[in-house]
């Protein structure tokens, strides 16, 4: 879509997703006018927001500085039925995550705004956060530095011991949930450390890194770590319970960097506790943050737990900045948009 005057852009970062950076990546897409705001997320807590889930609290802030504003780039702000009701002339709503959970996308396609967003902004980072917590896991490096840090321990008898020392990737079974942006990329790095990667997922198409399994049963079997990276549906909520569990050879670890609810952490727990299980490595949860009565934090000497920051990188904020931006630059040309829900 042209137009013939400079189009009014609101570029609603925060201290992930800088302002700057969205305007930085507008100004090499297209002329237009961009006005900034910055909302408090990491800062402020995100939440459920009128009708909308993972959002800043600040519609009014919102509408005020979206007046005369035909397109919103934003990771956390809260498009709302308010906030769409209140923005007649917005018309374009593009989000810097990988899903619009912050917009209510019938109101949207109500009000004709378009609604767009960025899908593998946080792939590679979140690759490589997995490869890091496996390490972390199979080597107890976490642990190994809290007896150092806090105690002063140089006592490393216990992990030269046969029974607690870790284990080592390479000629290691490693079993992938999993074979999208993420799980494709996590594959490359095991091969690459000489593990012997197989992956599981009925979904994926053409050549992949390691040996497929049809089976996830048969993979779990096979596997000696596990990690997940499959999409929290319908089909895949609860997928790794006791049952499945039960399937990996005695002292197995598993990974999840994905999302918490694939997997049964109750079930979890009682592996880990049982011995069954000699290690996991955890970076979403059921429910987050992470409750204080939750029977993870008592498995600290077995478990790493981090607060969900696989995404966590300087690449993923820069990368979503300049795939909104691109957005943005389709629609002022006239051009098909590249990922649009409405």
């Amino acid at each position: 879509m042209t137009h013939g005057t400079r189009v009014r852009v609101l570029a609603a970062g925060d201290h992930f997703v800088l302002p700057s950076l969205i305007a930085r990546a507008l100004a090499a897409e297209a002329d237009c006018d961009v006005g900034e705001l910055t909302l408090g997320w990491p800062l402020e807590p995100f939440g459920e927001v009128g009708e909308v889930t993972e959002a800043s609290d600040a519609e009014d802030e919102l509408i005020g500085a979206l007046c005369g504003a035909r397109v919103l780039v934003t990771q956390m702000g809260p498009v709302t039925e308010r906030v769409l009701a209140a923005c007649p002339g917005l018309r374009l709503v593009v989000v810097c995550r990988g899903g619009p959970v912050n917009v209510n996308l019938d109101a949207a396609k109500r009000h004709g705004v378009r609604v767009c967003y960025a899908p593998g902004r946080n792939a590679a980072a979140t690759a490589e956060f997995t490869v890091g917590m496996l390490l972390a896991a199979l080597r107890r490096i976490p642990q190994a530095h809290g007896l150092l840090a806090s105690r002063g321990s140089w006592d490393g008898s216990t992990y030269y011991t046969y029974e607690h020392s870790g284990m080592e990737l390479e000629d290691l079974p490693v079993g992938l949930v999993g074979y999208g942006a993420v799980g494709s990329r996590v594959a490359r790095v095991l091969c690459a450390f000489g593990a012997r990667v197989m992956v599981h997922d009925p979904y994926a198409r053409g050549e992949i890194h390691g040996l497929r399994l049809d089976s996830l049963a048969e993979l779990l079997r096979r596997s000696r770590v596990v990690t997940l990276h499959a999409r929290l549906t319908a089909e895949t909520r609860g997928m790794i319970g006791a049952p499945e569990l039960a399937l990996l050879p005695r002292g197995a670890a598993v990974v999840n960097v994905a999302r918490g609810p694939l997997l049964d952490e109750d079930a979890l727990c009682d592996a880990l506790e049982s011995g069954r299980l000699s290690a996991a490595a955890l970076d979403t949860y059921a429910r987050e943050p992470l409750p204080a009565d939750s029977r993870l934090r008592a498995l600290a000497d077995r478990v790493v737990l981090t607060p969900h920051l696989g995404g966590a990188s300087r690449a993923v904020a820069e990368k979503a900045a300049a795939i909104a931006a691109a957005e943005v630059g389709r629609w002022l040309r006239g051009e098909p948009l590249a990922h649009c829900l409405t």
